[in-house]
């Protein structure tokens, strides 16, 4: 699928990915085009699935559902999505949160998502925060917030205590690391929301954050995230 121009700005002459010149979208139309768009996934918590049970619910949702009602992936984490994700996340090029904001956000439109009431970017730790200088997820939750014309809460959860880096943890080890990790700062009473973050690998980051949402009243919540690694829940 080829976006061309539509919704992007503000980049140099150059494509990120490639070099061509592409009138400051950020990404030429065939570099648009070859990004790991996700097939057909589980609608509760985005696991890629065989075409013939697109759409469906995977076996881990059908036995343990998670604590939030839909997942919404943009891409599979796999080149070139996951090294601009990286590029982001570790070398501060806030110019890839834009892209891929817009993109998801065009992604999302196409497909009929339903909107939320308000987008709650996942929370970093605060030192986290300061040895970044910025948060990803809002980053990334701008361009979607400005488009849908949906309020963007960056204070609504907080991370109550700093956790160690889930890479290398395995789907056990995830959810024991980030259990109690959030809380609701207001309360979300009836509120339908959508939680937003950049990468989703077995989902305990989010199961967390939905269950402070939940426990804060939301009614309804949802997870949009940019991609969507192959790693299933259950491990």
């Amino acid at each position: 699928m080829v976006y061309g121009r539509r919704g992007f700005g503000g980049a140099s002459d150059g494509c990120l990915l490639c070099g061509q010149r592409c009138g400051g979208s950020g990404l030429c139309p065939g570099c648009l085009a070859d990004l790991p768009y996700q097939g057909p996934a589980c609608r509760r918590c985005a696991t890629p699935l065989a075409p013939a049970a697109g759409g469906r619910l995977c076996g881990d949702c059908l036995i343990a559902p998670p604590p939030f009602d839909e997942a919404v992936a943009v891409f599979d984490y796999a080149e070139p999505a996951d090294a601009m994700i990286q590029r982001l996340k570790f070398d501060g090029r806030l110019v890839y949160a834009r892209i891929l904001g817009e993109i998801m956000a065009i992604e999302i439109e196409r497909r009929g998502i339903s909107l939320p009431r308000v987008i709650l970017p996942v929370p970093l730790h605060p030192g986290r925060l300061a040895a970044r200088g910025f948060n990803q997820a809002i980053e990334i939750a701008r361009p979607l917030a400005a488009r849908f014309g949906i309020p963007l809460d960056r204070r609504a959860c907080r991370r109550t205590r700093a956790t160690a880096e889930q890479t290398g943890l395995d789907a056990a080890a995830r959810r024991r690391n980030l259990r109690r990790a959030f809380s609701a700062t207001v309360s979300l009473t009836d509120a339908d929301v959508v939680l937003l973050d950049d990468v989703m690998t077995t989902g305990s980051t989010l199961e967390s954050l939905a269950l402070a949402v939940r426990r804060a009243g939301a009614r309804r919540v949802a997870v949009w995230v940019c991609a969507r690694a192959a790693s299933v829940r259950g491990g």
